[in-house]
């Protein structure tokens, strides 16, 4: 749940009612026999399968953990020389940053695009440590680049001031209780579809590739997945190795991240309990539902209901990532614990 109650993911883009909701809006496919409506109508049958992960096959990787900040993750990465994983949240209302003149409510951290990088030791060897970002974004992905002597953060950058979403991409250097802005000269930022907005990045190490997440702007918006040759988008050489359009995900479906691995994009939706009462109660285990894209046909590869932490309490779908092990998993993250004391849980998926 956002810290901005706009509803996270469904702030509008673009202004005015002809502003069409990140979560939102028929958004459709680039390539052939993906120009299908996003709205897939009654639901298809279950299948465990997912691109090349089997969702049966629910592992609990990280127990509920707290972060620096209370609020909820946003998404998170792998750093799999280290065994670190890396989360992101919108800094916490009421928090002082150094040189700052105020303190900020939630809201406007949200809008600011204010984020706060937590570094979790996920074998529970060494210390946690964080970093602030500002005016970088909303934190929907993140990517994670190892290096000799630490990581570069991939995130979306140069925050929108109307919506707090990220209109380019940033590669910046992780260091340890540091404040970085946005507009600082030593953060470049990386605009491969000048013009879109909600730009979110992913890295996957394994194919030397940067996948880009973003929005066009035109009526209706459409969410794309654009690919590209890791050490060439440094360059700032933005040759599309794939460009697909969103399908496989339901219109009234809420985003909560994406991945890339081989040659599917996955796909993550779903929203926080409710109570009984209400739309997505505890008693029905979830919302939350995976799905996979073919980046080779553009055509939806496999979706399934999730019912991983079902028992857990608030239970919010927030990122998805491959960890890169012996047998690579795919992993969905979720919020979790009452609200002002949110903590993060990660469960894997095993490769088939």
């Amino acid at each position: 749940m956002a810290q901005l109650n706009i509803s996270r993911r469904t702030m509008l883009i673009g202004g005015g009612a002809a502003g069409v909701a990140l979560a939102g809006g028929l958004l459709t496919g680039r390539l052939s026999g993906a120009s299908r409506e996003q709205d897939l109508g009654p639901e298809p049958p279950s299948t465990p399968v997912v691109g090349v992960f089997d969702t049966s096959t629910d592992q609990q990787l990280l127990a509920p953990t707290a972060l620096m900040n209370t609020t909820v993750v946003q998404s998170f990465a792998f750093d799999d020389t280290r065994g670190d994983l890396y989360a992101v949240q919108i800094v916490q209302g009421g928090l002082w940053l150094d040189d700052e003149p105020d303190q900020l409510t939630s809201a406007e951290r949200s809008v600011n695009g204010d984020l706060c990088v937590t570094r979790v030791p996920v074998s529970g060897n060494g210390k946690t440590e964080y970093m602030y970002l500002r005016g970088f974004g909303h934190g929907v992905s993140i990517g994670v680049e190892p290096t000799r002597s630490g990581v570069w953060l991939w995130t979306e950058s140069d925050a929108d001031p109307k919506t707090g979403y990220g209109r380019a991409v940033a590669r910046v250097p992780f260091k340890a209780g540091t404040t970085l802005d946005s507009d600082d000269p030593s953060v470049r930022h990386h605009r491969p579809s000048p013009g879109s907005v909600a730009n979110q990045p992913v890295l996957d190490l394994v194919g030397d590739r940067v996948m880009v997440s973003y929005w066009t702007t035109g009526k209706p918006a459409q969410q794309w997945y654009s690919v590209y040759r890791r050490d060439e988008f440094v360059a700032g050489r933005y040759q599309e190795l794939h460009a697909v359009r969103q399908v496989g995900r339901k219109a009234s479906e809420t985003f909560q991240g994406c991945t890339l691995f081989g040659d599917h994009v996955y796909q993550l939706a779903g929203t926080a309990y409710t109570d009984e009462d209400g739309r997505n109660p505890p008693s029905s285990k979830g919302n939350t539902r995976l799905s996979a894209i073919d980046l080779r046909t553009g055509e939806t590869a496999g979706r399934a209901r999730v019912y991983a932490a079902s028992g857990l309490a608030h239970r919010e779908p927030e990122g998805l990532a491959v960890q890169v092990t012996d047998q690579p998993r795919l992993c969905a993250g979720f919020a979790v614990g009452e609200s002002g004391d949110r903590t993060l849980t990660v469960h894997a998926f095993r490769q088939v």
